[in-house]
């Protein structure tokens, strides 16, 4: 599993357009602490893909924001308005993308594309990215000994991958 998150990871901060959250949360069902090791493998291989969308756009900008026009759910609007996010907010505001549904990978080309201080994007990138994961995490394990403890481990997969289906449909009908 630690190498499934950490390519999950590295893929959704690419072009890949399925967070590792769905993974995370399916771990966290069955067992807490196999989920945090996986959601720190995940951090990490996000930390590599911002690091390589981050140098495309330091060399390519252009292209790599015509690449990221054709993931699911990003317009040239979303990444302009990350752009200005990153002008008037600078790299902190990954944060706030972190929990608004902005993908990770469009920050990573905005911050390569104005040539923000690398060190600094994947020094904040790594407890932006880590401290979603940990808090689906925890309420997944919260969830799962509090309201669906009486479920069985089939029930439980079944109620995560249809609240992640339900995500989805909803995440893309509103970004598209």
């Amino acid at each position: 599993m630690k190498l499934l998150a950490l390519l999950w990871g590295l893929a959704e901060a690419t072009l890949f357009f399925i967070v590792p959250d769905v993974l995370l949360s399916l771990l966290a069902l069955r067992s807490r602490p196999r989920a945090l090791v996986a959601g720190g493998f995940a951090a990490v291989g996000a930390l590599l893909g911002g690091w390589l969308m981050y140098r495309w756009a330091a060399t390519d900008a252009g292209l790599a924001r015509d690449a990221l026009v054709s993931v699911p759910a990003i317009s040239a609007d979303l990444l302009a308005q990350v752009r200005q996010q990153l002008a008037s907010q600078g790299l902190p505001a990954m944060f706030a993308g972190a929990f608004s549904g902005v993908p990770y990978k469009i920050y990573a080309v905005e911050a390569g594309a104005a040539a923000l201080p690398l060190a600094a994007f994947l020094a904040l990138s790594l407890p932006a990215r880590a401290l979603r994961f940990l808090l689906v995490i925890v309420a997944v394990d919260w969830i799962a000994r509090h309201w669906a403890c009486g479920m069985r481990p089939a029930g439980r997969t079944a109620l995560a991958l249809g609240f992640w289906g339900l995500f989805y449909a909803g995440y893309f009908s509103v970004m598209a």
